[in-house]
């Protein structure tokens, strides 16, 4: 038996967004649910049958619950949906704070059809996966930590991300938190109580980990969780 298309939960404030992007989802094959309603949104996704393929896209920016206070209120009630984050506005600082709640991708406004495709069929295979995981009742981490199994389904850049990512210690991580922020050492420095020189070697360290030639390249990585050219 054939599986059922999978459904798409469209969450966006703007009405003509949503029926535009319905029209092109629907038109795609998918099942789609179009909601302008975060509490309305909250109780849909409730209902989603947990054998059946489905993730979320919605807006960041909404005025009643922005997107990612909307994410975690779905976390509070276990609702573990693959989420894809769109975005009028080009925010590095949002999008790394998007990516860092688990997010699959965060996409700019007006969507381009193919990064769109590609960010659900992302999502789906991240959710496949972790079907796969419980159903075969594998532990969700073992003892090197919670990243280091590859999950089935990412592709090899978001295996070497994580494989990079885990190399980085507390304070590098932070450190690189702060830098793709465009915040300059000395700031950094002064809200982490430590010196200019402490925060320079910290930064150094972990753009080499994680194998960024620039900052330019570090943020592309960070809010992609992707390292490009792996293979």
């Amino acid at each position: 038996m054939s599986q059922p298309s999978p459904t798409i939960y469209l969450i966006d404030d703007n009405a003509d967004f949503r029926a535009s992007a319905e029209f092109w989802l629907d038109a795609a094959g998918y099942q789609v649910q179009a909601l302008g309603d975060p509490e309305q949104a909250l109780q849909a996704l409730g209902r989603h049958p947990s054998a059946e393929r489905g993730c979320v896209l919605m807006d960041v920016r909404m005025p009643e619950i922005s997107g990612l206070d909307l994410h975690d209120r779905m976390n509070e009630r276990g609702l573990d949906l693959p989420v894809v984050y769109m975005s009028g506005h080009a925010d590095v600082a949002l999008a790394v704070r998007a990516m860092q709640k688990g997010a699959v991708s965060f996409l700019e406004k007006p969507l381009d059809e193919e990064a769109l495709e590609r960010a659900l069929q992302a999502a789906f295979a991240r959710m496949e996966a972790r079907q796969q995981q419980q159903a075969k009742q594998i532990a969700p981490e073992d003892e090197a930590g919670p990243h280091s199994k590859a999950e089935a389904g990412d592709s090899p850049g978001a295996q070497e991300f994580r494989r990079r990512e885990a190399t980085l210690a507390p304070r590098e991580r932070e450190v690189l938190g702060w830098v793709i922020q465009g915040i300059y050492n000395k700031n950094i420095a002064d809200r982490m109580q430590l010196s200019v020189k402490t925060i320079e070697l910290y930064r150094a360290r972990g753009m080499g980990k994680m194998g960024a030639r620039s900052v330019a390249e570090l943020t592309r990585m960070m809010v992609s969780r992707q390292v490009e050219g792996a293979c």
